[in-house]
């Protein structure tokens, strides 16, 4: 059995969810993880964020509920409106990470969500990338020519098309996966004391 977690660096929800990933892998260091970038905002839906009215205010709701950040940096990113949410280029970032420590896929998943939603960093900008590699210890040269490369366009799409060969709808989600049997942990807002009860009931001989 293995964990797939389907997410979307520039998802809220994913980012309040990440409490509850790093507490699931803590209390599960025999399972894999895999993560997957959704590709929420990409085609028709990568605009100016003004066009997403809705989301200062699902943000408030996050917080409300999760107990996540949203620092000032990000406030003062977004505040104009003009800024682009691309998940196209957040899923290339995912990739390079991930490639540098496939081991520690969460735990880099998450800290790019931080980078956007508490420290304001596009995670289109190389830059971004370097900083959450190096932060992570990793060989900062060596993810950012990850990211800029034709591989990553290619991780990006197996991404896309993996979650919704899972039947992803909605992110986030955490499935437990055995062979052809896929079990939805989690979608959405979920307590890691949830999580870990319904992976119990699936674990059970």
């Amino acid at each position: 059995m293995q964990l797939v977690y389907a997410f979307d660096a520039y998802c809220g929800w994913s980012h309040g969810f990440s409490p509850t990933l790093r507490e699931v892998v803590s209390r599960h260091p025999d399972l894999p993880v895999e993560v997957v970038s959704g590709g929420l905002f990409t085609g028709p839906r990568r605009v100016p964020i003004r066009e997403f009215g809705y989301v200062q205010g699902a943000n408030a709701r996050i917080a409300e509920l999760t107990g996540a950040e949203f620092g000032e940096a990000y406030e003062r990113l977004i505040a104009d409106g003009s800024f682009v949410m691309d998940s196209e280029a957040a899923a290339r970032g995912v990739a390079a990470l991930r490639r540098a420590a496939p081991d520690r896929a969460p735990e880099l998943a998450t800290a790019l969500q931080q980078a956007f939603y508490v420290d304001g960093l596009s995670l289109s900008d190389p830059a971004t990338y370097r900083k959450v590699a190096a932060e992570a210890g990793l060989d900062a040269d060596a993810v950012v020519a990850a990211f800029e490369s034709p591989e990553a366009d290619r991780a990006a799409a197996d991404d896309f098309h993996r979650a919704a060969e899972l039947g992803v709808t909605g992110f986030p989600t955490l499935l437990a996966v055995e062979d052809d049997r896929v079990t939805v942990l989690a979608r959405g807002q979920a307590t890691a004391e949830e999580v870990v009860r319904r992976l119990a009931a699936v674990r059970v001989p």
